[in-house]
């Protein structure tokens, strides 16, 4: 990274810190999720997917500022989820989200051991999940119990940190059959992904891909591509093995052949309308820079020099045309996020998990080491 590229990262992170302490005095003990066109976040429910993110970006400007305050307000998240565990909840696959940012970051930065055995404990709760039929951990509650999601990909560094952790293999030799799954059944050969993949939970036998939250079936939902490339970098990380990196690299490629002239993603690579007329997913480009930014570290120097490249470029678009910069009434960081286009819901918002990887993203640009996912 040369000078001019320094200077400009620690410009943009000292603009994120100082959001993230204007998110501080605002948005407070709240749950964020979603903020719509007034730029005020709502108050969800701590058992929602999301919850992780707002604690996780606390920690992450602790870390990067020194400021207490940050580590105060971060502090009882990790406890909050897990009394929200002994009630009735709805807890599922996406408990790393959960806990990687809460607890994990908690006990990394402190060293707090109630904040390591909550960690541990979500992990006991992820791997409770797996099929041994199919290989795959399951999606969601309810009735569809042989459903697998690419969102897990990015929640198997909960299970591999738990098995570094405790010396306890089983938590790795689940994520690794997780993760073989995913090379299996959910990245294409093109290097598009399957959002949802139907199993017989009692044999294990694939049944079929679900569109989800993409267009459909056979279409490519671009967060599910960014989930994909950063969960498999994460997994090569994690045990070397060179079939996921490779596997990483495919979805990549993929990723920013079909980005469009600007370099934020339309909410789907491959729907059946005109793509220049659908909405973007801000979220989703967030995601895949902090997933290429631990690509190109994973690889020789003159390898990984592209995908930093293609990083950066993602970034410079999402700071300069989608950031709130210039609106200091609004909550969030970024704008022009979709959540689930299929359902209607949270189209053309800001979302919370947008926001954190994209101050993540040049967390790393700025020399920040500790790894969550």
């Amino acid at each position: 990274m040369n000078a001019a590229n320094t200077a400009a990262d620690e410009y943009v992170w000292k603009q994120i810190a100082a959001k993230a302490y204007d998110m501080l005095d605002k948005i407070g003990a709240k749950t964020p999720h979603v903020a719509g066109e007034d730029g005020i976040y709502d108050d969800t429910r701590i058992d929602w997917w999301t919850s992780g993110f707002w604690p996780g970006l606390l920690w992450l400007s602790y870390e990067m500022t020194g400021d207490s305050r940050f580590k105060d307000a971060a502090w009882g998240w990790d406890a909050r989820l897990e009394a929200a565990f002994l009630q009735p909840n709805s807890f599922d696959h996406d408990v790393g989200f959960h806990f990687l940012p809460t607890a994990v970051f908690k006990y990394k930065l402190t060293g707090d051991e109630n904040a390591r055995r909550r960690g541990l404990a979500a992990a006991n709760f992820l791997a409770g999940r797996f099929n041994g039929n199919g290989r795959f951990i399951r999606a969601w509650n309810g009735s569809h119990v042989g459903w697998s999601i690419i969102d897990t990909a990015m929640n198997l560094s909960l299970l591999f940190w738990a098995s570094e952790e405790s010396g306890d293999p089983r938590f790795a030799k689940v994520a690794r059959q997780h993760a073989d799954t995913i090379l299996e059944h959910f990245v294409r050969e093109d290097g598009s992904v399957n959002h949802i993949v139907s199993f017989d939970p009692e044999t294990g036998e694939r049944i079929e891909a679900i569109g989800g939250q993409g267009e459909a079936p056979d279409s490519a939902w671009s967060r599910g591509a960014a989930w994909a490339l950063y969960g498999l970098a994460n997994t090569h990380r994690f045990t070397g093995e060179t079939n996921y990196l490779r596997a990483s690299q495919r979805v990549a490629h993929f990723f920013l052949a079909h980005l469009p002239e600007d370099r934020v993603p339309h909410w789907d690579f491959r729907t059946r309308a005109d793509r220049s007329g659908e909405p973007r997913d801000t979220s989703a480009g967030a995601i895949a820079a902090s997933g290429l930014l631990e690509l190109a570290a994973l690889l020789p120097e003159h390898e990984g020099r592209a995908y930093e490249a293609a990083a950066s470029g993602i970034l410079q678009s999402l700071y300069r045309s989608y950031g709130t910069w210039g609106d200091p009434r609004h909550e969030a960081i970024l704008i022009q996020g979709t959540g689930h286009k299929p359902a209607g819901q949270n189209v053309n918002v800001s979302l919370i998990y947008g926001d954190y990887f994209f101050a993540e993203a040049y967390a790393k640009r700025n020399g920040w080491k500790t790894r969550i996912f």
